[in-house]
């Protein structure tokens, strides 16, 4: 009980220090919260960056194989001549391994035709991507429609002329009117949208959002462009009930076996998947995260700097006080504690504002730029420990010094 009390009568001590001298508490305050916020905005940053790239990733599937001529992991020291000359996967392949496969819940063929221009009457739309996809493409991408339906099987494999399109083009097209039904021009032919997708949003850096494109049946598309100039993919997605990496074993094999490689041959196609964007963002998030450590621990060591000075000042300043409660029986540990607990106030008050503000920041970022911002909490309570510890070790000198004052001297100073 009795170190409760003395423990109580010390952080009384250092609360009337603290009011007793504002101008110097607050720019002390200052210091910390800037380190604080600069710590847990770069974090917030990353992890923002971190979170849209994931569920970005994400919409390619966790599940999917994609087989293309080009391999994904590329860098400054990619061979490309390796690649150059070897073939685009072709529709015929895509249909023999669709007969071929057994560990496969669906497998899709898609061709992406860039940067054309869509009609309605006087409306236009530049810069869309138009995909023109097998029948299978649902099982792949999860798609979701604001209005409309996706198309058939029996429309698939006739190429009706109809499409499905994203909320930006419908926005473009269709300011004031239901798209659904209605006959929109491209690549010089009269297309039926038959949906319209739900608005996803665009990504950061990674954008594969289907709000700017229109989805047609491979079946059409492939009569009005040559398939292999259009960088095309096949699409496996494994069956849930096998591992990923067994059902990549089998697609290798098929295609080896439709390309007729020996054993000797290298494949002359790229098996992709996610996780090898998602180990490339691994090492790059690691470098970032320990610079963002790096930047913010030097802050709140400049603020913790800060606060000794002011915890020495606030010692010489108090020193008389010191002496007449010594002479009055003080223990050293009540002198000791008035000055740490001042010392981790000033810390936990400086990183409550500087996290406070960075939440302010991230719903007025929210509000008007629709950006949702990551603050993980558990790097938070790291961030605020780490302060705390700051405010310890920058009081423990200045602290102990006062505690051990010679009281006579102490008064007489």
């Amino acid at each position: 009980m009795l170190f409760l009390k003395l423990l109580g009568e010390s952080f009384g001590f250092a609360f009337s220090a603290l009011r007793g001298n504002k101008t110097r508490t607050l720019l002390s305050l200052l210091g910390i919260t800037i380190g604080i916020m600069t710590i847990i905005g770069v974090f917030s940053a990353v992890d923002t960056l971190r979170s849209n790239l994931e569920s970005s990733i994400e919409k390619l599937g966790s599940k999917s194989i994609y087989v293309s001529k080009w391999p994904w992991d590329g860098g400054p020291d990619f061979p490309w001549w390796k690649y150059v000359n070897r073939p685009e996967p072709s529709i015929e392949d895509f249909e023999k391994l669709q007969e071929r496969l057994t560990m496969a819940d669906g497998i899709c063929y898609n061709i992406t035709v860039s940067n054309r221009t869509i009609q309605f009457g006087s409306n236009n739309i530049e810069g869309a991507v138009i995909s023109g996809v097998s029948f299978d493409f649902y099982k792949i991408r999860n798609i979701e429609f604001s209005s409309g339906r996706y198309f058939t099987n029996l429309e698939s494999d006739n190429g009706t002329p109809i499409a499905m399109i994203g909320s930006t083009v419908a926005e473009g097209l269709f300011p004031s009117m239901d798209p659904i039904g209605k006959q929109i021009d491209l690549l010089g032919r009269k297309v039926t949208v038959v949906g319209v997708f739900k608005s996803e949003g665009e990504g950061m850096l990674l954008d594969v959002s289907l709000d700017n494109a229109v989805v047609v049946p491979l079946n059409f598309i492939k009569n009005l462009v040559y398939v292999e100039n259009h960088s095309p993919n096949i699409v496996v997605r494994a069956a849930a009930k096998y591992p990923l990496e067994e059902t990549e074993s089998e697609v290798r094999g098929i295609m080896r076996s439709i390309h007729r490689l020996s054993p000797k041959q290298e494949d002359d196609f790229s098996l992709n998947k996610t996780t090898i964007i998602t180990a490339q963002l691994d090492q790059l998030f690691a470098i970032i995260n320990g610079a963002g450590l790096f930047i913010g621990i030097f802050s709140i060591l400049v603020g913790g700097f800060g606060i000794a000075n002011i915890m020495f000042v606030s010692v010489k300043e108090r020193t008389p006080l010191i002496g007449i409660q010594k002479s009055l029986g003080a223990k050293n540990f009540f002198i000791l504690s008035q000055f740490l607990i001042e010392a981790i106030l000033l810390c936990i008050l400086g990183g409550l504002i500087g996290l406070g503000i960075v939440y302010f920041l991230a719903f007025i970022i929210k509000l008007g730029l629709g950006v949702g911002i990551v603050v993980d909490f558990g790097k938070v309570v790291l961030t605020l420990v780490l302060s705390t510890m700051i405010g310890l070790i920058a009081g423990i000198i200045p602290a102990v010094m006062a505690a051990r004052l010679d009281p006579v001297e102490a008064i007489r100073s």
